[in-house]
């Protein structure tokens, strides 16, 4: 028969204490639970013919499904470009003592960002009903280059306007922010070296702004590609309209839409990898560990007790 003798003091020291870990059994039953609710979900997947898995992989690298993906990346860089460089300089217009700009900005902010994209993108289609012919001339005189409206606004460049512009709404304000999350002392110091304010805002200020503004950016990222698909409804030719022209005419609209859902969670995940490593260029040197872990520290044994 044995037992616990106990702790004894030795030389004026005190023994350790033996800890005992926490017990977690509502941890295990909630692995439990979920193993049992994914076990299920592959199976249904798996063992269900609605999938036609077969057909998913007939058309996943199909010719129209991957010119369909091609036009998607490219309306959603050149929809993003158009968001940034707008929400740059809406941004700082925003901050700017002239009120002219800081109300002009107001107004593009608070107009793009209170009405829907697919309202926008009509709107951008169908602008030549409004105005057939655009022209460059002396103001509220007489135009000298005149354009056709349909021509020159066709079916990809409402896109990018409809896209373009009201993602810089958007990015003006995470730009704002960003540009107030640096110390308005670090722009007087700046000031007191000579710097101008575009050299001020371009080598201080921007650069540490950036850590603040670049998680954000890589949302709306992820959101345009997927908000490209409302151009659906102006009839231009992406990812979702390719998959909807193809079961239209076949009927097999659960393995198209699948075939959809593929692509963008691929492209998606590419792009989350691609904010990963650009967060972590501009957060360098001014790391404070993982969140989870500033969040949730763990216990020392010692505390556990």
């Amino acid at each position: 028969m044995t037992g616990v003798s106990p702790p004894v003091e030795k030389a004026g020291r005190p023994e350790p204490i033996k800890a005992v870990p926490v017990r977690h059994p509502g941890r295990w039953l909630a692995v439990a639970v979920m193993a049992v609710l994914a076990a299920m979900f592959v199976n249904t997947v798996l063992t269900n013919d609605g999938f036609r898995w077969r057909i998913v992989g007939q058309y996943l690298f199909s010719p129209p499904i991957l010119n369909g993906l091609q036009n998607t990346l490219v309306l959603t860089v050149l929809s993003m470009i158009i968001g940034i460089v707008g929400g740059i300089a809406l941004a700082v217009m925003r901050l700017s003592p002239n009120p002219v700009l800081s109300v002009v900005s107001a107004v593009y902010i608070w107009l793009f960002r209170g009405t829907p994209v697919i309202a926008q993108l009509l709107f951008w289609n169908f602008l030549a009903a409004l105005y057939p012919m655009l022209s460059l001339g002396v103001p509220f005189g007489p135009g000298l280059v005149f354009f056709d409206t349909n021509q020159l606004i066709n079916q990809f460049a409402a896109c990018l306007l409809g896209l373009g512009l009201n993602e810089a709404a958007y990015m003006a304000e995470i730009v704002r922010g960003g540009l107030q999350s640096v110390d308005q002392g670090q722009s007087e110091a700046a000031g007191a070296l000579g710097m101008s304010r575009a050299q001020t805002l371009r080598r201080i200020v921007l650069p540490q702004a950036m850590r603040v503004i670049i998680p954000p950016t890589g949302n709306e990222t992820i959101s345009m590609l997927k908000t490209t698909s409302l151009v659906v409804v102006i009839g231009y030719f992406e990812l979702m309209t390719s998959a909807q022209r193809i079961y239209a005419v076949n009927f097999q609209t659960i393995p198209l839409l699948i075939v959809v859902a593929i692509w963008y969670l691929a492209l998606t995940s590419l792009l989350s990898v691609g904010q990963y490593y650009i967060e972590r260029y501009y957060g360098r040197g001014t790391s404070r560990g993982q969140t989870g872990a500033r969040l949730f520290p763990r216990r020392k044994p010692e505390q556990q007790s």
